[in-house]
């Protein structure tokens, strides 16, 4: 598994445990960081993972604001947890970072997606990143 492969699941797990602690997003991110000081080996995923993770934080309403308008009649507050922050990586991944090219955020989000949530959680993500894609 690539170093943003292993990011990206790095963020999920930061953006899933504030989710469903019910915790601001920013104070999981600062623990986490304390977290990640002591582990210098694992350095280059904590680094993009932060990267992602702010970016969410500086960008929420507008990647929010995109997920609920292509996700076609699925309000954020019903999607499972997971898909919820796998999506807000892709979204931020697609708008926001221009050093990873779209056909790979999609591909990575929905490989996560498929690993850790619902049967047709990869289906789901994949059309709503790539209308939000095909939007943009």
């Amino acid at each position: 598994m690539s170093a943003r492969s292993k990011a990206r699941k790095r963020a999920l797990d930061i953006l899933y445990q504030s989710d469903v602690r019910g915790d601001d997003l920013a104070s999981t991110l600062a623990a986490e960081a304390r977290r990640a000081a002591s582990e210098p080996a694992r350095e280059a995923s904590w680094l993009y993972a932060r990267e992602i993770v702010d970016g969410i934080i500086d960008n929420r309403d507008e990647i929010d604001e995109q997920i609920v308008s292509h996700a076609r009649d699925w309000k954020l507050e019903r999607m499972p947890t997971v898909d919820r922050a796998v999506l807000r990586i892709g979204v931020w991944e697609i708008l926001f970072n221009d050093a990873v090219p779209t056909a790979v955020a999609i591909d990575e989000a929905v490989e996560l997606a498929k690993e850790l949530s619902t049967d047709d959680s990869g289906a789901f993500v994949h059309g709503v990143l790539a209308r939000i894609a095909r939007a943009s």
